[in-house]
């Protein structure tokens, strides 16, 4: 076998090899398999709206231009339940505005320039983020994300289209499940992730805060106050390892005072020690 010569940099060490990048086929499987499990989701927003009393062009605009499939989904859902518009709008753009925070870390990972950004913008979705941030590298970043983004894009709108023109036959979602499809993905992807218990007392906190508040707040509202729970365990966190330190620096034997020596005699016989070497 030809052996390998690695290049050293002038007047430095030798670089670490670069780590194995992800395969293509293994990134547009992932990004197909989330795509097409959560666009077939579109069948219950069609119907949802349609049942909400919006209009067949209504519907597809929202998956259009819209395209956020929660917020989306929590639209309809206050107005099918007799909400205020308005009030239905305000919850679906505060569930929305979580896009904004996964379009500042994939500004970074992606490396778009700025006059592809605002198209990449449109796509920025919680699928497409969690797909682009579990590649390796820049490359295979924007490679999944690519690809969600158009399967997911063309089948949530594909499947929205079918479900508002035949919601009298399909009847009511919640008996096919389509809503929950969305949601498992999301979390098949979000559970490997945790991996310390920071983080999985997070996620647990977040589920009790949901649980709790669905019944007694609007829709949408439950999601927001689940964010709650990120601050609520670093705050605790933080207190505890306070108070680690603090236990830690007034045990007796191991403060400053009790290890110091209680005359220079030490100090002066190893002073000395070293004189004479």
């Amino acid at each position: 076998m030809a052996e390998q010569t690695q290049i050293r940099p002038p007047g430095g060490a030798a670089e670490p090899p670069a780590a194995s990048a992800k395969p293509d086929s293994a990134v547009i499987r992932d990004a197909l398999g989330v795509g097409v499990a959560v666009g077939l989701s579109g069948f219950a927003f069609g119907v949802t709206s349609a049942g909400a009393g919006l209009s067949l062009l209504q519907t597809c605009a929202l998956s259009l231009l819209v395209f956020t499939g929660a917020s989306q989904l929590a639209l309809v859902g206050a107005l099918a339940a007799g909400g205020n518009p308005l009030t239905a709008a305000a919850a679906a753009l505060f569930l929305g505005a979580r896009n904004a925070f996964y379009g500042l870390r994939l500004s970074a990972v992606l490396g778009y320039r700025a006059t592809a950004k605002p198209f990449a913008a449109h796509w920025v979705i919680d699928e497409t983020s969690a797909v682009a941030l579990a590649q390796p590298d820049r490359r295979t970043a924007r490679l999944g994300f690519t690809v969600t983004g158009l399967t997911l894009y063309v089948l949530w709108n594909l499947t929205t289209l079918v479900g508002a023109l035949g919601a009298g036959a399909l009847g009511d979602t919640d008996a096919w499940g389509l809503d929950a499809a969305g949601p498992a993905v999301f979390l098949a992807l979000l559970a490997p992730k945790l991996t310390t218990t920071v983080e999985r007392l997070t996620a647990g906190l977040a589920v009790v805060l949901v649980m709790v508040t669905l019944p007694l707040l609007p829709t949408g509202v439950p999601v927001l106050i689940s964010a709650l729970a990120a601050p609520a365990v670093l705050l605790a966190q933080g207190r505890r390892e306070r108070t680690r330190e603090t236990d830690g620096t007034e045990r007796p034997g191991t403060g400053p005072d009790d290890t110091a020596p209680q005359d220079g005699s030490a100090q002066i016989r190893r002073t000395t020690g070293e004189d004479r070497a």
